[in-house]
């Protein structure tokens, strides 16, 4: 039952953190180490975690650091010139 109460703990942690990414408050640091702190302690309770609230996680991760997360790779020149060899080479 530990893992559950710990799951619910960090449900509401993560209710204020949402509260606290529609607003500018500066104890967002503070919820977001908590949050680290009991995800690190077990860290099976992420699987308990609903899509949408490690969706607020991570805003709340992305807000703190200033970091924008990569949606998709691009290609780099030296893919794209090797790309064009091998073209060359099938015909």
């Amino acid at each position: 039952m530990a893992g559950v109460d710990q799951a619910f703990q960090i449900r509401e942690k993560l209710a204020l953190l949402e509260q606290q990414l529609l607003s500018a408050t500066p104890n967002m640091p503070v919820l977001l180490r908590e949050i680290h702190k009991n995800l690190k302690a077990d860290p099976d309770i992420v699987t308990l975690l609903s899509e949408e609230e490690c969706s607020i996680l991570v805003r709340g991760l992305k807000k703190q650091t200033a970091t924008e997360i990569a949606t998709k790779a691009t290609k780099t020149k030296a893919k794209k010139a090797q790309a064009k060899m091998q073209v060359g080479v099938d015909l």
